[in-house]
């Protein structure tokens, strides 16, 4: 049980959707039914209203990635779940996103070319059970890997370009309708360089605020995206970054929002620990620390009335330049790391 389902699909849009609704049809049908109910426990939307959103971003998405709509319908037909259904998780992020996950991430330059990007994902501990490895072959675009909750367009991985990307919420204005995040993510894994994935990520009229952290053929940088643009940040050797602004431009923003589990020590815990020439071991130790716990890198259920059962659900490493990534299910303490290849 170390090992996430590993899934492997190729062709069109719509049948690659077909193949995931296939392989992965427990999940799919799993993750709709409790999606939002795991969401509710710490926003305050009622199943009306998220169906309103969801319905309402449905033509944005549209419009801005068609293909990728395609895809969604071969999963709902295959899974025997609606297109709504799906939307929803793509959205559920909207009703209140600076409560959707509290991460530590990383981007490493050891040469021009060789990067280690990686990060704990801390969240719902449920969402364990829907999460599988996804390897996608499109027929006219890189082929790309992730780790992510079953009918989600897209979530943290690679492609065979050399990008690689984690993602950190990023508190800060939002709105309730816009093209769903994991759309544009889905998009940066469609291209070959920085430039493109910024470009991307801002011709889609976006609803909430969200930081990406990438490994590019042009060295490490980070991306701190409001609703209306991206900042970047980078360094040719070493970006990190917790869940708080740290773009000179939008740094007042960290004032109007409350500061998510304990986003600043953990910023200065990873400065500590991963430099330059950290290796991958030293980046998987890194993850690993529980400097303190149990508010740490490495998060463990504590007493927080709010968000206290979120634990980190995986870790992950990449190595864009080698096609790999290392995932470690649950905690990485006390669970291996275990590759998966492109």
């Amino acid at each position: 049980m170390s090992r996430y389902p590993e899934i492997d699909v190729a062709g069109s849009p719509y049948e690659m959707g077909r193949q995931i609704g296939e392989a992965a049809r427990d999940q799919v049908r799993g993750f709709c039914e409790v999606g939002l109910a795991r969401t509710q426990k710490t926003v305050a939307v009622s199943t009306e209203r998220a169906q309103q959103i969801a319905a309402a971003c449905i033509p944005l998405a549209e419009a801005y990635a068609p293909h990728m709509m395609d895809e969604l319908r071969g999963v709902a037909e295959s899974a025997g779940v609606t297109l709504t259904d799906l939307m929803m998780l793509q959205v559920r992020n909207q009703f209140k996103p600076e409560s959707d996950a509290g991460c530590t991430s990383f981007c490493l330059s050891q040469e021009p070319t060789q990067m280690v990007v990686g990060q704990n994902w801390d969240n719902d501990p449920a969402l364990d059970e829907f999460t599988i490895v996804l390897t996608r072959r499109p027929l006219d675009k890189p082929p790309l890997m992730t780790v992510t909750q079953a009918g989600l367009i897209a979530y943290i991985g690679l492609n065979s370009t050399g990008i690689g990307a984690c993602l950190n919420t990023l508190p800060a204005p939002s709105r309730e309708i816009g093209v769903p995040h994991y759309f544009t993510l889905r998009e940066i894994y469609e291209q070959d360089s920085l430039d493109g994935a910024v470009r991307a990520i801002r011709r889609a009229a976006r609803a909430i605020p969200a930081n990406i952290m990438l490994a590019t053929p042009q060295g490490p940088a980070d991306l701190e995206i409001t609703k209306d643009d991206v900042f970047v940040l980078r360094d040719p050797q070493r970006v990190t970054h917790t869940n708080h602004a740290l773009h000179p431009e939008i740094v007042a923003v960290n004032d109007e929002f409350p500061e998510l589990i304990e986003s600043y020590p953990r910023k200065q815990r990873i400065d500590e620990l991963v430099d330059s020439q950290s290796s991958v071991e030293q980046c998987m130790d890194a993850l690993r620390d529980h400097d303190g716990y149990p508010k740490s890198i490495c998060r463990h259920a504590n007493e927080h009335p709010d968000n206290g059962y979120w634990t980190t659900v995986f870790s992950v490493v990449i190595e864009p330049h080698a096609g790999r990534m290392f995932v470690s299910r649950g905690t990485p303490c006390d669970h291996p790391y275990e590759a998966y290849s492109l």
